[in-house]
Order: C-alpha cells, then sequence, then structure tokens
C-alpha cells in the first residue's frame, strides 16, 4: 500500500503496523464487513416477503394453502438453526442442479442418486468448473441469502401471524358491517394495523439475525469471521512478511465492538420507528404517547 512497505523486515512501530494493517488480505477483511451489511440488507426484506406470504397463507380459508402456511410456520420450532441453515444450503444447491440436469440433460440415461453421490451432467453443475471465480463467490453469497432468508422467513411468518390474530376483531367486523369483502379487510384493516404489533417481534428476530451472520463462516463464505480466524492465527516468517504469535483475540474483539456498535443503532432506529407507528394507535405506547402529549 505504502512505498515504505517494500522491505517488511527493516520496519517497526507504527510503520510495521501501518504495512502490516494495509496488505491484500487485510483489504479482504475489511470488504468482508460489507458483505455482512449487503447480508442483512438482501435478506432482511426478502425473508419479511416470505414472512408475509406465510403468514397470509395461514390465514388463508383454502386448505391446502393454509396447510402449507401452518406447516412453514411450525419449522421453527425444535430444530437448532445451524441445522436449518446446512440443510437448506445443501438441499437448494442439489435442487438447482437437479432442475438444470432435467432441462439441458434430457438423454441422460443413468441415475442421478448413486449412492451416496449426487451426479449430474457437467453442464447442469453450478456454477460450471469454468466459471470464474467471483461467479463461484456471487453463487455461493446467493444460496446463503436464501437460506437465511427461508429460515429467518419462517421466524417472521409466526411474528407477523400473532400480529394480524392481534388485530382487534371489533374493526374487523366493522370493516364488514361496511360492506368490505375479506380481501379489502385484510389489506385496509388487518395489514396497516398489524405492524405496532409485530414490530417488537420482529425488532427480536432482526437482533437474532445479526447474531446469525456469522454462520455465513460455516455456509462457505469468506465473511468477518473467516478473516479473522484467518489472519489472528500465529504466522510464522517463513510463511508471512509479517510474523506475529496469537492475535485472534484482539482481531474477535473487533468483531466484538462491531456487532455492538451495530446493534446499537439498530437498537436507535426501531426505537424510533416503532414510537412512530404507535401514534394513534390503541395500545399501550399508543395511549402513553397520547396522554404525553396532553
Amino acid at each position: 500500500m505504502f512505498e515504505y512497505c517494500a522491505n517488511p523486515e527493516s520496519l517497526e512501530g507504527l510503520a510495521w503496523l501501518s504495512c502490516y494493517l494495509t496488505t491484500g488480505k487485510h483489504l479482504s477483511f475489511y470488504t468482508s464487513f460489507g458483505t455482512v451489511l449487503l447480508l442483512l440488507a438482501i435478506t432482511a426484506p426478502v425473508a419479511l416477503a416470505f414472512g408475509f406470504g406465510g403468514a397470509a397463507m395461514a390465514r388463508s380459508k383454502v386448505a391446502p394453502a393454509r396447510l402449507f402456511g401452518k406447516t412453514y410456520i411450525s419449522i421453527v420450532r425444535g430444530v437448532p438453526d445451524i441445522a436449518f441453515f446446512m440443510f437448506f444450503v445443501i438441499a437448494l444447491d442439489q435442487g438447482f442442479e437437479y432442475l438444470r440436469h432435467h432441462a439441458m440433460c434430457p438423454d441422460w440415461d443413468q441415475p442421478i442418486r448413486q449412492g451416496n453421490d449426487f451426479i449430474v451432467c457437467s453442464v447442469a453443475k453450478l456454477p460450471l468448473s469454468t466459471s470464474p471465480q467471483w461467479i463461484h463467490e456471487v453463487y455461493g453469497f446467493f444460496l446463503a441469502v436464501l437460506t437465511f432468508a427461508i429460515v429467518f422467513g419462517a421466524f417472521a411468518a409466526n411474528v407477523l401471524f400473532g400480529a394480524m390474530n392481534s388485530v382487534p376483531k371489533a374493526q374487523i367486523e366493522t370493516a364488514w358491517a361496511y360492506g368490505m369483502t375479506t380481501r379489502q379487510t385484510f389489506w385496509r384493516i388487518i395489514v396497516p394495523q398489524m405492524w405496532v404489533y409485530a414490530l417488537p417481534g420482529l425488532s427480536n428476530l432482526w437482533m437474532v439475525l445479526i447474531k446469525a451472520t456469522p454462520l455465513l463462516f460455516l455456509l462457505g463464505v469468506e465473511d468477518i469471521v473467516y478473516w479473522a480466524r484467518e489472519l489472528g492465527g500465529t504466522k510464522h516468517a517463513r510463511f508471512t512478511d509479517y510474523p506475529h504469535g496469537d492475535w485472534r483475540m484482539w482481531y474477535f474483539l473487533a468483531l466484538l465492538v462491531f456487532y455492538l456498535a451495530f446493534t446499537k443503532v439498530s437498537e436507535v432506529v426501531l426505537n424510533r420507528l416503532m414510537t412512530r407507528l404507535s401514534l394513534g394507535q390503541a395500545t399501550a405506547g399508543g395511549e402513553e404517547l397520547r396522554r404525553a402529549a396532553q
């Protein structure tokens, strides 16, 4: 990065540290913070969409749709998150390759499942072995985002389903009395009012999602945990220009500060959003705001 970094063995003190912290691997470490933020920015709305769809289906009068919605909601119970993450990544990857295999290799006459092996034709592989490295990385990130969205979408569906049922029934019956259809009542009465009931649960879910981002490391994405472990481990002069001892504690301390700061910012934003949504609502929070304004 700097001209004086050409000969690391001659450096000491702050000069050594400045060169060490600007190596290519450290730049990848800093970029990985953006990877985590990008994951959150994409996953949160997608998971919310999954959750809204699951909650709406669970309330459906159509039996198959209602069964599917309630089944999706129920997957949040009793199974550790890590089991879902590891399962969905493998299942989604093989599912995409299975569909591509049948579309692109119709003449294939061998079974896809051969014992414990999953074998598809070479052109159905995702990504192709001839694809550049960035495509492999983007595909891995895509699978991670989709996995996060499916799992946390189930949690969101559970929260939104309860929030929809918390809207006062008197308001729903009033809407029917005015001649609104079930669909109109859902979109004009239930959906606008459910958010004030859903936000506490969604806020907790957002915090859990933040804490779950280190699972990217287990899903094969080079995230901040991967680089913290990689860079913090003991480095010998034989293998690197910047040898050092076991510094993992300092790297993970940096991650601790990052997550605490990000969580604090999230709390401030969510509290302000909760205050805004509570205005005029027939809830404890709304009543407290009404009295404070008098």
